[in-house]
C-alpha cells in the first residue's frame, strides 16, 4: 500500500514525551528553525532525521506524520 504524508505531528509527539523543542534541538545538534520547518510543513523530514527523532522522544517513526493511504487500482 502506497501512502502519501499528511501533516507533520511532530508537535503533538513532543508534548506527550515531555520534551521542549529546545531540548530536542540540543539533543540532535539541529537548529530550532529547522525543527520549526518540519512543524510548520515548510520541509519533510528526511528518514535518518526522522528516525532520530523518533528515537529520542521514545516515539514510533511513522507517528511523526499523518499517513494518508493512496489507493490505486489494481493492474
Amino acid at each position: 500500500m502506497k501512502f502519501e504524508l499528511g501533516r507533520c505531528l511532530l508537535n503533538e509527539r513532543l508534548h506527550e514525551s515531555g520534551i521542549t523543542l529546545e531540548e530536542l534541538a540540543g539533543a540532535l545538534l539541529y537548529k530550532q528553525e529547522k525543527l520549526l520547518d518540519f512543524m510548520d510543513n515548510k520541509r519533510i523530514m528526511p528518514l535518518k532525521t526522522a528516525i532520530s527523532i523518533a528515537e529520542t522522544i521514545g516515539c514510533d517513526v511513522n507517528s511523526l506524520y499523518e499517513l494518508i493511504p493512496i489507493i490505486t487500482d489494481p493492474l
